[in-house]
């Protein structure tokens, strides 16, 4: 629906433009901006992920080289090439441990997507929407999955954030299974974040990060989900690793103060 006090079009959708000395009508950005806002709307980001964007995402200079963090740098570049090529046919699988800006990126892509190329993006806190789930189950209709699931199913372009990795149920697994499985046989774009696990028991890790913790280890990440589904996953999507201390506990912290102290 075109802009009623749009001063290109005057409300009609449709502006004047000359091709070759001719002059014509062609559809209003106007159009375009209010699909974009009302794209932006219907994706359910929250509030907390509503700023992220390409150009606001930190890339953490070392404080020592002044050089930005090469992983960050890297994944930076990954997402803004994946909106400039996009439609595609595989998705994004940002990988690393916490608070290194996994979601950030995620978010900025569908933001991106929307906002200059007006596809329909849906995010979703995988926790959050297993929950919603078992709150809304009615044993007598079982219908629960279908109604809950139907959109996370049908967009096109789909973002499951904190894809839990930890010793899923079977029941977890089962739906994550659900939703996977139908996207890759309906072709549909699904973009996901998911937190790096150490596998501490294994005698082939060797090695300690500086905090003294194991190293995050993405197979063995992934192979909680099942082999089956970690093979379609990465059929799926392009692995972006991205490695770096905590932002929320390095730089936030930080941030948080008293006007008068």
């Amino acid at each position: 629906m075109p802009q009623k006090d749009c001063p290109q079009c005057e409300g009609t959708g449709w502006k004047p433009v000359e091709v070759n000395g001719i002059r014509r009508v062609a559809p209003c950005d106007c159009q375009n901006l209010e699909r974009a806002a009302l794209l932006l709307k219907q994706a359910h980001i929250p509030p907390r992920y509503e700023h992220c964007e390409l150009a606001n995402f930190d890339l953490r200079k070392n404080t020592a080289s002044g050089q930005t963090n090469p992983s960050l740098e890297r994944a930076k570049f990954d997402a803004g090439k994946y909106v400039e090529e996009y439609p595609t046919d595989f998705g994004l699988l940002f990988v690393g441990p916490t608070g290194v800006g996994k979601t950030h990126l995620a978010v900025a892509v569908i933001r991106e997507l929307m906002l200059r190329k007006g596809v329909e993006c849906l995010f979703y806190d995988f926790h959050d929407l297993l929950k919603t789930i078992r709150d809304s189950y009615n044993p007598r209709t079982q219908s629960t999955e279908l109604t809950v699931l139907q959109p996370a199913l049908d967009v096109e372009v789909l973002l499951l954030d904190e894809l839990a990795a930890s010793k899923p149920s079977d029941w977890v697994k089962e739906t994550l299974q659900h939703i996977i499985n139908s996207r890759y046989n309906y072709k549909k774009v699904t973009l996901i974040t998911t937190t790096l696990l150490a596998d501490d028991a294994s005698p082939r890790r060797q090695g300690r990060q500086p905090s003294g913790e194991a190293v995050p280890d993405l197979d063995y990440t992934l192979n909680q989900l099942g082999i089956t589904l970690r093979s379609r996953l990465y059929e799926m999507c392009k692995i972006v690793q991205m490695n770096s201390d905590d932002f929320r506990m390095a730089v936030k912290q930080a941030g948080n103060k008293f006007r008068v102290e």
